[in-house]
């Protein structure tokens, strides 16, 4: 701790910055047609995504070796197989023969904010990343940074095919932080719920949690939107009471399970509006409270061993023996990367590993082996639920707003492919995501993000990063023991 002290002196009250202007001059523009002659069809929102391999996650509508699945505005109108889906002419049709078709991947838990510090301390435990973040770079971000730390996170997100993410803001130092904050998950295109919270450490105005009020009444008129509001707060009596209010899910870091968790079980506070990150430490009892409320889980395979929380082993399988399925959630990337398809494959793995120790050393209730299905209705539609979106995305159902991403199968390291969950769940990577798509909006296509201006995006990056760490008084070292 003492070298990543010494990296961030002690510094001057921060100024309050003018007035932000959320992405001035940077382009996140709407889906342009993908082909010439579809621009009618586009502007109408009708697009038939035809002859693909169709994982729906959805048992009554069921999987297909090769189907199509058809969008109307923002909403999936059919899926069945090769020509038992009807569309009018004129419609958008994008050409998914040599993909995998699935429901676009949930992360159900990212500190969005701090975009600019990706990979910094790759080795960080825990108290690395608290002397980075909150100790370190978080108490001189301007509300410009945290739309640009905001920005880079969802549109890396999009990029690697999560197309929902819950944004936990433990970063809201003022009224126009979170007004930077809801705006870039806005521009980005991406679905997403905005989970706003106080900070931890230095100086801020003190406006949360009343400003969730007026930040409520400036963006969030409806709930029938891609980017809604949350509360990020611990187990506070007062404070749910005033998400409560507002109509408001809750959602709690948990890396330990003291007597609260008893006594709000017994107010009946724990309900179905909770969300509960890591859910480290928790006894049977709490894990049987939880479920019996109603309330969601999610889980970090990554991060808990990162950042040696708790065990240093994710919470998986203890939610598994619980019959709960939980959502995946990335954290951060202040340590590694942005994917889900590395989440499913640390969970996937070391949870086998696990069983078959404990099965090899006599233990009589060593659980079964997790499979691949598993593992991506986690990442799909336990992200969902923890979202409070189960009923708009997580699957291929009609009905659900179309939030699909394509998985190439042609590209040299997933062909020949055998098994289609396989392939999504063990194998393939963001190299091969073609297309995504957002409530309906093409957000990738083939392979490259539609409507971003990477240099403008690059500029934005570099300046807020080098702002940040001349604030700090941080030398960069890239090859930086850390």
């Amino acid at each position: 701790m003492k070298r990543e002290a010494a990296r961030f002196p002690k510094q001057d009250a921060i100024s309050r910055p003018s007035l932000f202007k959320a992405g001035a001059g940077f382009a996140v523009a709407a889906a342009a047609p993908l082909l010439p002659a579809a621009a009618e069809a586009a502007a109408q929102g009708r697009i038939l995504l035809k002859g693909g391999t169709i994982i729906s996650m959805d048992p009554q509508v069921g999987n297909f070796t090769k189907g199509d699945v058809l969008i109307e505005g923002k909403k999936i109108v059919g899926v069945g197989g090769e020509g038992q889906v009807k569309s009018s002419s004129g419609a958008q049709v994008i050409d998914a023969s040599n993909t995998i078709v699935i429901p676009g991947f949930v992360d159900a838990h990212r500190h969005s904010w701090e975009g600019q510090l990706r990979r910094i301390i790759p080795d960080g435990a825990i108290g690395d990343y608290m002397a980075t973040t909150h100790n370190g770079f978080a108490r001189y971000y301007r509300p410009h940074d945290i739309y640009v730390g905001n920005l880079i996170t969802a549109l890396g997100c999009i990029d690697a095919g999560i197309t929902c993410i819950i944004d936990n803001c433990h970063n809201s130092r003022s009224a126009a932080h979170s007004d930077a904050a809801v705006q870039a998950l806005i521009d980005s295109g991406i679905r997403a719920s905005h989970a706003s919270g106080a900070p931890q450490t230095g100086e801020w105005d003190k406006q949360w949690p009343q400003d969730l009020e007026r930040l409520q009444k400036k963006f969030f008129a409806s709930t029938d939107q891609l980017v809604t509001l949350r509360m990020f707060a611990g187990m506070d009596r007062e404070l749910w009471a005033l998400a409560r209010r507002l109509g408001l899910r809750i959602t709690t870091e948990s890396n330990t399970a003291g007597r609260e968790f008893e006594e709000f079980s017994n107010e009946k506070l724990l309900r179905p509006d909770n969300t509960f990150n890591h859910c480290q430490g928790w006894p049977d009892a709490v894990w049987q409270r939880v479920k019996d409320s109603g309330a969601t889980v999610n889980v970090c395979p990554r991060s808990d061993s990162q950042y040696a929380l708790g065990e240093g082993v994710s919470s998986f399988q203890r939610a598994l023996d619980h019959g709960m399925r939980p959502g995946f959630s990335i954290d951060n990337e202040v340590s590694y990367g942005t994917d889900m398809f590395t989440e499913m494959r640390v969970a996937f793995y070391v949870q086998r590993a696990m069983a078959t120790y404990r099965k090899t050393n006599g233990d009589a209730k060593a659980p079964a082996l997790v499979g691949v299905r598993q593992v991506l209705e986690c990442a799909t539609l336990g992200g969902a639920a923890c979202a409070g979106v189960a009923d708009k995305c997580g699957s291929l159902t009609p009905g659900k707003e179309a939030d699909i991403v394509t998985i190439r199968t042609d590209d040299i390291n997933v062909y020949p492919s055998n098994h289609a969950l396989g392939t999504v769940a063990l194998a393939a990577d963001v190299r091969n995501i073609d297309t995504v798509i957002v409530g309906g909006q093409v957000r990738k296509r083939r392979g490259k993000m539609v409507g971003v201006n990477m240099d403008k995006f690059r500029q934005m990056a570099d300046e807020s990063r080098e702002y940040l760490f001349t604030k700090a008084g941080y030398k960069l070292d890239i090859f930086s023991k850390s």
